[in-house]
């Protein structure tokens, strides 16, 4: 059970830690804890190489379909943005970041798909919602914004879950 509070808080951390230094001009510095709490998971991870591929993959998800919503023009990034039309650093550390719950605080949801899509559906739009209102993003279009938030995270939520029983690099019986 302690492993799962200190998964939960240290996930909390790091996505504090780059929304304000997004939203402050710092995005760098966000990134900087966020990467620290990645490497130590994989420090205390059983089968390190096998959760790193599962950062690799929710990265790649992250940089995918967050370049897509600023190329739709629905949201927009307010600092850290290297390369216009592509997500930023910061947040690709926050899919990382993500990915180190699937296999602790979110392990529940490997097997349950409609609980996964549920909270994806809920817990993804509101989060960025919330890196809106502390000034890290734009929502351009919210309705939109919203609307494609939930639905893709209804469907990303499960499917990394999924790959997290793959991938799983803490404990085979979660």
């Amino acid at each position: 059970m302690s492993s799962v509070i200190v998964n939960f808080v240290g996930f909390q951390v790091g996505w504090f830690a780059c929304v304000l230094g997004a939203a402050h001009g710092m995005p760098w510095a966000g990134t900087a804890v966020a990467a620290a709490i990645v490497v130590l998971h994989l420090e205390l991870a059983g089968r390190p190489l096998e959760e790193l591929k599962l950062v690799a993959i929710a990265m790649t998800v992250g940089a995918l379909w967050d370049s897509a919503l600023v190329t739709l023009g629905w949201i927009t990034f307010t600092s850290g943005t290297a390369i216009d039309g592509v997500a930023p650093q910061w947040i690709l550390a926050m899919w990382a970041l993500f990915a180190t719950t699937l296999n602790i605080s979110l392990g529940w949801l490997k097997r349950r798909w409609i609980a996964g899509a549920l909270l994806g559906a809920i817990a993804g739009p509101l989060a960025y919602w919330a890196g809106a209102r502390l000034g890290a993003i734009v929502l351009v279009s919210p309705a939109l914004a919203l609307i494609a938030l939930s639905i893709g995270w209804a469907v990303m939520t499960p499917l990394l879950a999924a790959l997290a029983r793959r991938y799983n690099g803490i404990d085979k019986a979660n």
